[in-house]
C-alpha cells in the first residue's frame, strides 16, 4: 500500500532531523504535514492511499457509469422509472438496513438489470474509527441481507463516504471485495443547489468517469433527469462497474 512509503519517508524525516540537529519546530511541522497527508489520503478514494480502488474505466469510447448510495429508499422507485424510461442500466451500492426497509425496491432494481453492490450494513458515521473486525462483519452482514432479500452475491463494495484506511483495507482483503470509489462527486448531498450540482458533474465528465449519486432525494432526482439529456446530447453511452471488473477477470 502506497502508504508504507510515506511512513518511511516520515522515519527518514526524523533521522535526517536528528542527526542534524533540528529544532523541536522543525519536527513538529513534519509531523504535522505527515498527519495531514495521512488525513487526506483516508478522506480521498481516488488517491488510492491506503486502498487501490477502481476510479474510473480505461476506455477510448465515450461512455460513463452512473452510480448511486445510500439506498434503496423511498425516492428509488423514480430513479428506476427515469432509468428504464432512458433505457440505462446504473449500479446501486445499498446498504444493508435500507435493503431491509425496502426489499421490494430492492428486488425491482435486480429484476431490471442494475448492478448492486455492497455500501455496508449501517453506513455508520463512525466507519472511519473501526476496526477491522467490525468492518468485516459490517460488509459480511450487508452481503447475507443482500443474498436473502436478492438471491444474489456481490464482490463490489463502496466504502462509506469514501474513506479509507488500514482497517478497512483489511476489511476488504478479509471480505474479498473490490473497493469502487468514483472521479465525479456530484456532493449532491451537501450542496443545496440543483443547477450547481448538475455543472459540477458535466464540468467534470469524461470518458470511462464513475459518477457518484444519491438516490435519495427529490433534488438528485432533478439533476438526474437533466443529466440524462446531457448524455444523450453528447452522445454518452453508460456502462455498469461490473463491466470493469468482469473485464479485469477475463484479461
Amino acid at each position: 500500500m502506497k502508504h508504507y512509503f510515506f511512513i518511511l519517508f516520515y522515519l527518514f524525516c526524523n533521522v535526517f532531523i536528528y542527526a542534524f540537529h533540528g529544532s523541536f519546530w522543525v519536527y513538529i511541522a513534519c509531523f504535522l504535514a505527515f498527519s495531514a497527508l495521512v488525513v487526506w489520503g483516508s478522506f480521498h478514494i481516488e488517491l488510492g492511499y491506503f486502498v487501490n480502488s477502481i476510479t474510473h474505466k480505461r476506455t477510448r469510447a465515450k461512455e460513463v457509469a452512473l452510480t448511486f448510495d445510500d439506498g434503496p429508499t423511498e425516492f428509488t422507485p423514480q430513479f428506476l422509472d427515469l432509468l428504464k424510461e432512458h433505457q440505462i442500466k446504473a449500479t446501486f451500492f445499498c446498504i444493508g438496513k435500507q435493503i431491509e426497509k425496502h426489499p421490494e425496491t430492492f428486488q425491482r432494481i435486480i429484476e431490471e438489470g442494475h448492478t448492486i453492490g455492497n455500501h455496508t450494513l449501517t453506513h455508520s458515521n463512525s466507519t472511519g474509527f473501526l476496526s477491522a473486525s467490525k468492518m468485516i462483519e459490517e460488509i459480511e452482514k450487508c452481503d447475507d441481507v443482500i443474498s436473502k432479500v436478492g438471491n444474489i452475491k456481490t464482490e463490489l463494495y463502496r466504502p462509506p463516504f469514501g474513506v479509507t484506511n488500514p482497517n478497512i483495507a483489511k476489511a476488504i482483503k478479509r471480505t474479498h471485495k473490490k473497493s469502487i470509489g468514483w472521479n465525479v462527486r456530484s456532493l449532491d448531498t451537501v450542496i443545496d443547489n440543483e443547477q450547481k450540482i448538475y455543472r459540477r458533474i458535466t464540468k467534470g465528465l469524461r470518458k470511462g468517469s464513475i459518477i457518484l449519486l444519491h438516490d435519495t432525494s427529490e433534488k438528485t432526482y432533478r439533476v438526474l433527469v437533466d443529466l440524462l439529456v446531457f448524455l444523450e446530447d453528447k452522445k454518452y453511452a453508460t456502462f455498469t462497474i461490473d463491466s470493469i471488473t468482469n473485464s479485469k477477470k477475463n484479461d
